[in-house]
């Protein structure tokens, strides 16, 4: 189990896939509005506008809710101010964090995550303290019968991926941003669904967390500030091997 990705091992919470569908639509719907707002609504002309879609239907987000989000994000059903912010900070056992957020409220959000520090044994750090340990990538999941190095391996290295890893009948495919747009074409035209689809920071080195205790709390610290509104994504530096998250209480 690692923080930037919980897909390659067991899932820490019963309801995760729930939650995790959920709090993706919410966290593209908040994007497509930015995006509309800051480019317009034609995504010809809106790259961010595009990925941002492009994402949205990797993941079966409802046509309904893309499109109210876009009339949103054009002010066709009230205006819409979201600000962009990352915060930084360490879990416990050292663990590098990085929150990115959409607010309309920056004192409400720098409080919620501060406090979500402060309660799970971490603490908040400067800007630029942690963000260089991690890179911006290109990141889809893909399960069930799809879910094969040989089958995949040469319809995602065409398409500009520069990393492939199958284990437990789950596949995460990476590339450089550049590459999303290729891949999640080439998923959609051979009908290949995804878990997730999203551009996301991945680390350059992670923490291995051997203390069950530690784990928990680094995990309870990255839950907890998932939950919150304003929040469109976490990551984190940690592994969690199966035999330590075999042993942490529920």
């Amino acid at each position: 189990m690692s923080g930037h990705s919980k897909w390659a091992n067991i899932k820490h919470k019963k309801d995760a896939a729930d939650k995790v569908k959920g709090k993706a639509f919410s966290r593209l719907g908040k994007e497509i509005m930015v995006a509309a707002k800051m480019g317009g609504g034609d995504p010809n002309a809106n790259p961010r506008l595009r990925s941002a879609l492009t994402a949205a239907k990797a993941v079966n987000m409802p046509n309904a809710n893309i499109e109210r989000a876009i009339k949103k994000g054009l002010g066709e059903l009230g205006d819409v101010v979201f600000e962009e912010i990352v915060y930084e900070g360490y879990a416990a056992g050292g663990v590098a964090v990085i929150v990115d957020c959409l607010t309309d409220n920056r004192n409400r959000s720098i409080s919620d995550v501060r406090m979500v520090f402060d309660r799970n044994n971490g603490n908040m750090a400067g800007s630029g303290a942690v963000s260089r340990m991690f890179q911006r990538k290109a990141h889809f999941v893909v399960t069930g019968e799809w879910a094969d190095e040989e089958k995949l391996m040469d319809l995602v290295l065409d398409a500009g991926a520069d990393d492939l890893t199958v284990e437990d009948g789950t596949a995460e495919v990476w590339g450089d941003p550049e590459s999303f747009e290729p891949l999640a074409k080439v998923f959609a035209d051979k009908g290949i669904p995804t878990e997730a689809a999203e551009i996301i920071r991945k680390p350059d080195l992670t923490v291995e967390i051997t203390d069950p205790k530690i784990a928990a709390q680094v995990l309870r610290l990255v839950d907890r500030m998932e939950e919150l509104d304003d929040v469109q994504s976490v990551t984190a530096n940690y592994e969690i091997s199966d035999a330590i998250a075999d042993q942490i209480e529920e």
